[in-house]
């Protein structure tokens, strides 16, 4: 959708808003935003579509048996915050992650100084990782931003990813139970 569109767009709900009560705007506000959706009006780029991007995942998995999961540490696994916020669900695919090959970045930015808490803590609450900030040693190059095959982020489309990733880890998790390559619990 064109940004001239989405201004339209946001301008006539505006004013409808205006016009009606608060808890009727949100169902007209929630109803409109689910059309958009099933309308897949995000745009036409290829990768736009949530089914294109796990179709790559999922072929990158299978072709190496693993993928290079990069997350967040504040306010994707920890509650930077202290807002009582847990992240189970998030913890949980990474745990799946692990057991089915996966290598497991934290991609911070973080000072270095703060690398020995996130250490701690990650381990003290049996948090999968293999790195922190760091490239997998099959990644030949060294930039500012490490390689990744997918990145869980609050900041970064998190929803989006944990459902692609979602996919393809419990998918490949029940392959290797029907073969008897791992428990599935």
């Amino acid at each position: 959708m064109s940004n001239q569109k989405k201004v339209a767009l946001d301008n006539a709900l505006n004013a409808l808003f205006l016009q009606v009560d608060a808890s009727i705007a949100k169902d007209i506000q929630k109803k409109v935003i689910e059309a958009f959706q099933e309308k897949n009006v995000a745009g036409s780029d290829f990768y736009l579509d949530e089914e294109n991007a796990y179709q790559r995942l999922n072929e990158e998995y299978e072709k190496y048996h693993t993928l290079i999961v990069a997350y967040d540490f504040d306010n994707t696994v920890f509650d930077y915050n202290k807002k009582g916020i847990e992240f189970p669900d998030v913890i949980g695919l990474l745990k799946v992650c692990k057991e089915v090959g996966c290598h497991l970045a934290v991609f911070t930015s973080d000072d270095e100084e703060r690398i020995p808490e996130i250490k701690a803590y990650l381990d003290s609450h049996g948090i999968p990782y293999d790195s922190i900030n760091e490239n997998h040693d099959s990644i030949k190059f060294n930039g500012r931003k490490i390689y990744y095959n997918i990145l869980l982020d609050d900041r970064a489309g998190l929803p989006s990813a944990f459902r692609i990733l979602s996919r393809v880890a419990y998918g490949a998790r029940m392959k290797k139970a029907q073969i008897g390559m791992t428990d599935v619990a």
